[in-house]
């Protein structure tokens, strides 16, 4: 069947993303000391760096209000951009801002002399909240705190702005807001080099509002 409907296509892949990072989590809880020292991603010059944790640490969270606000952003908008460009670009943009992330949290952490470990799939979540807003750019949402109402766009514009000045002040929250920047940078080159970048052709939907899988 070459067209899949946008309106019934089940997002999948954000089902069994938010899946896995619920087990992982589970699975810090019995044994954290192990899970943290193998899984989470250590600094390169640090003895405890492995070459898997620029993709594991995405999986991993450091509490249960960590992962909950991660799994909810992550199934509010990945949901939507999965449904939006299919599943295969869908996980090779979730993947690419986490290794986005890692890299440039890994690179501040180099400039700054920091040896932290770093979990989350913030990273990535950033890089989706960029993409939804890129993709629908008018969606009216109302943030939480404060609960506000604005556009996808500026809510993104907003949060970048957060995560930029608090990354450069340097609060000492033990949140790694280049992280953040990193996944929001990459989940908007890949979406301008999709779909915005002026060329023929780059709508991903046909005249009749159908999913068109040939183009992937």
């Amino acid at each position: 069947m070459p067209f899949i409907t946008q309106q019934y296509d089940r997002p999948k892949a954000t089902i069994h993303l938010i899946i896995i990072n619920v087990i992982v989590y589970l699975a810090t809880l019995v044994n954290y000391e192990f899970m943290v020292g193998t899984f989470a991603l250590w600094p390169p010059l640090t003895p405890w760096f492995r070459f898997w944790q620029p993709l594991t640490y995405m999986f991993m969270h450091g509490g249960f209000m960590h992962i909950f606000f991660n799994m909810y952003s992550l199934y509010l908008f990945g949901s939507a951009v999965e449904r939006r460009i299919g599943t295969p670009r869908y996980l090779v943009l979730y993947f690419v801002t986490g290794f986005a992330a890692a890299a440039l949290n890994i690179a501040v952490q180099t400039l700054t002399g920091s040896y932290s470990p770093t979990v989350g799939a913030s990273g990535a979540v950033y890089g989706l909240i960029v993409a939804f807003a890129m993709l629908y750019p008018q969606a009216r949402m109302m943030l939480l705190f404060p609960p506000i109402p604005m556009s996808a766009k500026w809510m993104a514009i907003v949060f970048i702005g957060i995560e930029l000045f608090t990354g450069i002040a340097d609060t000492g929250d033990g949140i790694a807001h280049f992280a953040h920047l990193g996944g929001a940078i990459a989940g908007f080159i890949l979406i301008w080099w999709w779909y915005r970048r002026p060329k023929r052709n780059n709508n991903p939907f046909n005249t009749n509002g159908y999913y068109d899988t040939r183009n992937y």
